[in-house]
């Protein structure tokens, strides 16, 4: 039985994978892109940056069109004038 992913693992998956595909041209081994690229960011094991990646490979886990979608918040200027002086309040 294979484990139930959510959509935030199929985005890690995508981002390790884009990161992955950029640096892996540069001739560097897989080692030194987890090291320097993935582990700093993502704080993931070496072995399941290789289960990411094999992840990638499966077909049928595409991404919907709707879990793409950003809320976007526009409060406008907001912020209150400093006192006179100039301190905190």
């Amino acid at each position: 039985m294979e484990k139930r992913r959510g959509l935030s693992y199929q985005k890690r998956v995508m981002e390790i994978n884009r990161i992955y595909d950029s640096k892996c041209r540069s001739g560097l081994s897989n080692r030194e892109i987890w090291r320097r690229y993935i582990y700093p960011v993502y704080a993931i094991s070496e072995r399941t940056f290789y289960n990411m990646l094999k992840a990638s490979a499966d077909e049928g886990k595409a991404l919907p069109k709707h879990s793409f979608t950003q809320l976007v918040f526009n409060f406008g200027e907001i912020e209150a004038p400093l006192p006179p002086g100039g301190g905190y309040r």
